[in-house]
Parts: C-alpha cells; sequence; structure tokens
C-alpha cells in the first residue's frame, strides 16, 4: 500500500515550485508588456501574482501529473499571456523585452532559491527538510524553465528573441514556424523518442541540449551565492 504520507510530501516539493515558476513567468511577460505600452494582459487580469489566472487546467495540472506517474520526465505549460506586439511603443525590440522577462524572473527566483539554501540550517528540524527539498527543486524547475524557453523555437520566449534581434532577412523563416512550433516540439519531446526506443537507439535530445547549460547556470548559481 503507498504511503500516503511520503507522496503527499514529493507532490508538494514539487508542485509549489512549478506553480510559483510559471505564475512568475507568466506574470512577468504581461508586466513588461504593460510597461512598454500593451495593456492587454492588464486588462484581462493576467499581470498577477495568483496562479489561478495563469494554470491550464490540462498543460499545468493533468499532463503533469500523468507524466509524473508515467514517465521519468516532466512537462507542461500554463496559460500564455497575451500580448499585442502591434501596440508596444517600439514593437520589435519590445517583443525581445517582453520574451525575456519570463526567463529573466526564473533566473532571478533560482537565485533567491539558491541563496535560501545558505540559511536553512537554521530552521526547525520539523521543517528543514521540506524547505531545504522545496529550494533545490526551485533551483532545478527555474533553471530548466528559463533555459528550455531560451531555445529559439517560437512560439518560445527564445524564438522572439531571435526574430526581434536578427535581421529582417534570418528573423522572418523563424517567424514564419510559429503556427507549428508546438507541433515541432511535440514531435522532438516525444515522437522522436517513441521512434528511437521502437528502432533501439536514444533519439531523446532533450538532455543533450538543455543539460550542459542547465547544468552550467546552476553551478554558476551556486558559485555567486557562496556555495563553492
Amino acid at each position: 500500500m503507498p504511503d500516503i504520507g511520503q507522496f503527499l510530501f514529493d507532490a508538494s516539493v514539487w508542485v509549489i515550485p512549478v506553480i510559483v515558476a510559471i505564475t512568475f513567468h507568466e506574470a512577468a511577460h504581461g508586466y513588461v508588456a504593460w510597461k512598454l505600452g500593451d495593456d492587454t494582459a492588464k486588462v484581462l487580469g493576467r499581470v498577477t501574482f495568483n496562479p489561478l489566472r495563469h494554470v491550464d487546467p490540462f498543460g499545468t495540472v493533468v499532463l503533469p501529473a500523468i507524466m509524473y506517474f508515467t514517465t521519468s520526465f516532466l512537462f507542461g505549460w500554463a496559460k500564455p499571456v497575451p500580448v499585442n506586439f502591434r501596440r508596444l511603443r517600439n514593437p520589435r525590440y519590445g517583443m525581445v523585452l517582453v520574451a525575456l522577462a519570463g526567463p529573466a524572473i526564473n533566473i532571478v527566483l533560482a537565485f533567491f532559491s539558491a541563496w535560501a539554501l545558505r540559511w536553512v540550517g537554521l530552521l526547525p528540524d520539523e521543517a528543514l527538510l521540506w524547505v531545504q527539498q522545496s529550494l533545490v527543486i526551485a533551483v532545478q524547475i527555474n533553471v530548466i524553465l528559463a533555459v528550455f524557453n531560451m531555445i529559439p523555437l517560437p512560439p518560445l520566449d527564445g524564438g522572439r528573441v531571435a526574430v526581434g534581434l536578427l535581421p529582417r532577412q534570418l528573423a522572418m523563416p523563424i517567424a514564419r514556424i510559429e503556427p507549428y512550433g508546438l507541433f515541432i516540439l511535440i514531435g522532438v519531446l516525444f515522437i522522436l523518442p517513441l521512434i528511437g526506443t521502437q528502432l533501439g537507439y536514444n533519439l531523446s535530445v532533450l538532455p543533450w541540449l538543455l543539460g550542459p547549460p542547465v547544468e552550467y547556470v546552476i553551478r554558476l548559481l551556486g558559485f555567486v551565492t557562496g556555495h563553492g
């Protein structure tokens, strides 16, 4: 019979950091867009730290829960914050700043989580393990979310940064990918590894793609927050 207490402990140290990470990520997009001239997200109540405004029932709850129990890989999404880039004071570079806001706030959250880990020893024993595990996962989740979103594929943030910064002749082909970006991600994340399993090959490119930059950023955060 499963240990309900252990299950609740494991779930809580994951769920809270994930909800905080995606809430701040989406709210940051809306806040920067608002400050740069587009109040679409503000009017719709998306410039808020209330997670209920950002949670997608399937992408944030159902799919990650299914994957948690059936695979070793966790994937999901929140409701994208609506931004009308044409309303920004400088649409092209405003798009870059709006896109960077989400990954940037995740790195800030990861930094403060890593810094807070220095002080967990001051907590009473009853709380120490839960807080420590939550902070470690918060560092990992926020760094992974930041790095993943900076992949230069629309509609990910990195794709919009690339479109905003590259010369027009390079930016336009990338921009035209956006309607198909989600399907490309599904193919790379799920279908390609499944085909590889059937063929006897490891075709999972995500660990190869994200692993080195994620490890580097986590080591850098550890260094700047005094962990060695």
